[in-house]
Formats: C-alpha cells, structure tokens, sequence
C-alpha cells in the first residue's frame, strides 16, 4: 500500500491496508501516545520538584498520580505549588482526552474505511 506524499490515511477510493500495516500504524500511534505521556510525566515532576519543593521521587509520584486520575498524594504549602497543581490537573484531563484519540484514531478510521470502500464497491458494480 503506497500512500501519496504528505498523505496519512488512505483515501476511500483506495484498499483499506492489510493487517500488517494496520498493526504497524497502531504500534507507531502507541509511540506517539507513549511519548505524550512521557513528556507529560516530565513537566509535571519538573513542576513538582521546582514549585512545590518536593524531591524527586515524590515529585514523580505526585506528577504520575495526577496523570493517572487519582489524585494529589503531598501537601502543597505555597500558592505557585498550588497553581502549578490546578493547571496540571487540568492539563491531565486533557492529555487522557487526547491520548484516547490518539490510540482510538486508526482502529475508527479502519472501520469507517471499509465500510465506506465496501459501499463504494457494490456502487460501482451496478
């Protein structure tokens, strides 16, 4: 499967790609969703260590349980820590969102895919 230059997705007048690639596709989709978290997981103890004085294990806790969606584990004493805490979370909320796209993209596109390259098919054999 060759797909034009600059082109990500096949186009629905082309073959849905074969499962090989379609795992390719998802391997290189679970890279950049492994990548996001991991920068993600950065800024966060990087935010931790210098805002809220935590070391960096805790740091990397804090950072790594707001991600998760569980939760803060230390006590934020100064404003800026608490600030950083607010905007991280939400930032994670986001970051949750995203990623789920991120994974969910090729396995709604292959789906959609055949099915519109199947109707296009039966259309042109009438």
């Amino acid at each position: 499967m060759v797909l034009n230059s600059g082109q990500i997705w096949e186009h629905r007048r082309q073959a849905p790609i074969s499962p090989r690639a379609f795992v390719g596709r998802m391997l290189e989709q679970g890279r950049l969703a492994v990548a996001i978290i991991a920068l993600s997981v950065l800024f966060g103890v990087m935010g931790y260590h210098w805002l809220a004085g935590f070391g960096w294990i805790d740091a990397f806790l804090n950072a790594s349980m707001i991600l998760g969606g569980m939760g803060p584990v230390g006590e934020l004493k100064t404003n800026a820590a608490k600030i950083f805490a607010a905007l991280y979370a939400l930032y994670a909320g986001l970051v949750f969102l995203v990623v789920g796209g991120v994974l969910l993209t090729p396995v709604l596109h292959r789906v959609l895919h055949r099915f519109h390259w199947e109707s296009d098919q039966a259309a042109n054999e009438k």
